[in-house]
């Protein structure tokens, strides 16, 4: 089953990348005979803890060789080591030495916390992790450098090895970071490899993103925040490399002129000169040769775009040369796609190949109820991100973590908009912490800067641990100038402070869709809405203690008010310049049950089919926006009835509330006038509008606790309850959707109007003609 669902290269790479998996394969099946580690850890001497909840993966973990892919895959070579399995462990004191016994077991890389790794128990500021084991390098390696690499280890990680340390510390926790151990090694013997990591979680002034230091079994409260993971969480490895060598492809696709620009970093390359080579199908499509450390350029003719709908991926192989020998090699990939900021029928928008595509995405967290930062396979990595395909959507927004670089892998060759969240600090930095923060940042964006699913960069949320957003949202735009950058999502949320720059006016809105709109220089953004929440019996972290935005009923109700939600920012939002909306979330997360799936991923709680049309309605949408429905403003009106059998209704007040009654010819003077309605351009919007009573002036319809009144009034609250914005109905009639709760819809419902939710649980929000209901006909005025 795991073979079936291995990562396929793009078609140019699967030749290489054969002759690589049969290369890695021999290395680790000697490496199993020949790693004092491996060989002594028998399986019977650890055992994993019971998961909170099993995912499908849970029990298809290898004891000694877990998560055994490439770890790297825009930077591929043939030979390898991966040293993930069982480590021997001990827990120190924080400021504790190296202890003389290790008297545990641990499976690397999944975090102290979880339950995959065998401790499972809480990891506090006061303790030190320790890792050691043994390995032997394979003699096909000799007369080449060693290179240790971490994906990421959270946070302060030393390493020794043969009891000498390697390099400096290493401070961060989402970033990857490596060390040429080539002096510390014995040739021909065993080797040790010691690591020791410190993690302060919350109490530190580092990037933390959503750890807290809660307690490891399922228990009430956590709210947004979850459990902590400490210690080594992403892939370590070994791998030979040349003195002088390649260490970073820095890619930027530029398909407008049939080109990839390209930067070949490395180390010892001083006075080298590179060559890449862009190919498919193993047919080279341009070569070009430059300096070492210096951006040239590749042809790429007719560049066949990067889309989600067609997400083709170029193979790219880069040559370390020194005069005409070729000293390194390296095989990578890329996406030949731009992303921007346009003016699309005057509207501010985010353009992918110069044409605008509405975003619609999720929140995702990256947690596993087994593994907790660290996915339990490959497989499991891969299914977060199909699912999001599954449903719809084209966007996934990596929230407040930085996956391996194989999700972004995933990302790249599913079709997905990725974007990605620096994880934020808990609290305002000091100096030295601010240093860190955006060090880390720096790192993060140089090791997935040639990613062409990333599109966006995000630097702040909600204002948690704020600081400067307007110069770094600058230097992030600076350093990588081919993405767009959000400097604060959320910016209308919990304290937070817009920075007033980047690309993107972002909102967050619960349960949504809100009104955001574009300001003069950025496009308007939706960072997270929806939170709709439905516990599954069996499948809760902690049953009973979940919690939601928005508590739904059962599943055809969750159904409904998330189509509804989608359909209204198509509808409402989309025409009047919201470009992009990331719904909470695409699984529960502990104690969130606002997910699409479980947070075992065993439920999926929605109706995939439905979602999926209605994202792909949206999408389709975007590709040739309408204009905003308008009204006849400054004129008198009166709305009809749709429903049938109840067409000779109109909306008119009485006693300060609002009905609908039979109005005819006959029909008294007073009754027709209650029936006549004055449009002027929204109180609250003037692209929108509100309806003025004809014979009590200065009085409008005006939603209030979702029943609809005529009444006169003031204040923002007042103009946005008296605002409406009119959508295409049915047979030439129109919908008109609150101002301030866009999605939500003036209906009638025995002979009373109501603002009604698609979805919702009133009997006024009954599904039962709601269409039909909200639809309404704006004719001549019963009162002129």
């Amino acid at each position: 089953m795991r073979r079936a669902l291995a990562p396929v290269p793009p078609a140019g790479h699967r030749r290489r990348w054969t002759a690589t998996v049969l290369a890695v394969a021999a290395l680790l099946a000697a490496t199993a005979l020949t790693v004092p580690g491996a060989a002594t850890a028998a399986p019977a001497a650890w055992a994993p803890k019971p998961a909170p909840m099993t995912t499908p993966w849970t029990g298809q973990v290898p004891v000694d060789n877990p998560l055994p892919e490439y770890p790297r895959p825009q930077l591929t070579r043939p030979d390898w080591a991966n040293l993930n399995g069982i480590w021997d462990f001990a827990v120190t004191s924080a400021d504790g030495g190296r202890p003389a016994a290790f008297p545990e077991q641990i499976r690397v890389p999944f975090v102290a916390e979880s339950a995959l790794s065998g401790i499972q128990r809480r990891i506090t500021p006061n303790d030190k992790l320790w890792y050691k084991r043994t390995f032997v390098v394979p003699s096909g390696w000799d007369g080449r450098r060693v290179q240790l690499h971490f994906g990421a280890s959270d946070w302060r990680t030393t390493v020794w090895v043969n009891d000498r340390q390697a390099g400096t510390t290493h401070d961060g926790g989402y970033d990857a970071f490596s060390y040429d151990i080539t002096d510390l090694l014995n040739r021909g013997g065993a080797n040790t490899i010691v690591v020791s990591v410190w993690d302060p979680t919350q109490t530190g002034g580092q990037a933390v993103g959503k750890q807290r230091l809660n307690d490891v079994q399922p228990h009430p409260g956590g709210g947004i925040f979850y459990t902590a993971a400490s210690g080594i969480w992403q892939t370590v490895w070994l791998e030979p490399t040349a003195a002088a060598h390649i260490t970073r492809l820095d890619m930027v696709p530029d398909p407008v002129n049939n080109r990839l620009k390209v930067t070949v970093r490395g180390a010892g390359t001083s006075g080298h000169q590179t060559r890449v080579t862009v190919s498919t199908g193993g047919a080279s499509v341009g070569t070009a040769t430059g300096p070492a450390g210096t951006e040239f350029t590749v042809p790429v003719p007719n560049a066949r775009r990067w889309t989600p709908d067609d997400p083709f991926l170029y193979d790219v192989r880069a040559d370390l040369l020194s005069g005409s020998t070729t000293v390194d090699s390296v095989g990578s990939y890329t996406g030949m796609r731009t992303i921007g900021l346009a003016r699309v029928d005057g509207v501010l928008r985010p353009v992918l190949n110069g044409q605008f595509v509405f975003q619609t995405g999720t929140l995702d967290q990256g947690y596993w109820p087994d593994g907790i930062y660290t996915a339990p396979t490959d497989a499991a990595l891969r299914f977060d991100l199909q699912k999001h395909k599954d449903l719809g959507f084209n966007m996934v927004r990596k929230h407040i973590k930085v996956e391996p670089q194989r999700w972004f892998y995933w990302a790249d060759r599913l079709g997905l908009l990725v974007w990605q969240d620096m994880p934020s600090m808990e609290r305002t930095p000091d100096a030295a912490g601010r240093a860190q923060w955006e060090t880390e940042y720096r790192r993060v964006i140089d090791q997935h800067r040639s990613s062409p699913s990333l599109v966006m960069w995000v630097d702040q949320n909600e204002g948690w641990g704020q600081y400067d957003q307007a110069r770094i949202a600058n230097e992030v735009k600076a350093y990588d100038p081919s993405r767009l950058v959000d400097n604060m999502s959320g910016v209308n949320c919990c304290g937070a402070v817009d920075g007033g720059n980047g690309d993107v006016v972002d909102h967050h809105v619960y349960v949504g869709p809100g009104t955001t709109v574009p300001d003069a220089n950025r496009a308007a953004v939706l960072g997270e809405y929806g939170g709709l929440g439905f516990k599954v019996a069996g499948h809760e972290w902690y049953p009973g203690g979940g919690f939601s935005y928005e508590d739904q009923p059962s599943p055809a109700h969750l159904d409904n008010r998330l189509v509804g939600l989608l359909d209204g920012i198509r509808e409402v939002r989309l025409p009047r310049g919201l470009s992009a909306a990331v719904y909470t979330e695409i699984t529960d997360v502990e104690n969130e049950a606002n997910g699409l799936l479980t947070y075992d991923r065993q439920v999926v709680k929605v109706d995939e089919a439905r979602v999926r049309a209605a994202n792909r309605a949206l999408i389709d949408a975007s590709r040739s926006p309408s204009a905003p429905v308008t009204l006849p403003t400054g004129q008198f009106r009166s709305l009809r009835v749709t429903t049938p059998g109840y067409t000779d209704r109109y909306v008119r007040h009485k006693d300060g509330a609002v009905f609908t009654e039979v109005v005819n010819g006959g029909s008294e003077a007073l009754l027709k006038a209650d029936a006549t309605w004055r449009i002027v351009p929204g109180l609250a919007d003037a692209s929108c509008s509100s309806f003025e009573s004809r014979n009590y002036p200065g009085e409008y319809l005006r939603h209030r606790d979702s029943r609809v009144y005529k009444e006169g009034g003031s204040g923002d609250l007042f103009r946005a309850d008296a605002t409406f914005c009119p959508v295409r109905g049915a047979n030439g009639g129109v919908r008109l959707s609150a101002y301030n709760f866009p999605g939500q819809y003036l209906r009638h419902y025995g002979a009373e109007l109501w603002l009604a939710v698609p979805g919702g649980t009133r009997a006024y929000d009954s599904p039962a003609l709601f269409t039909e209901d909200t639809t309404w006909a704006v004719e001549a005025p019963w009162t002129p």
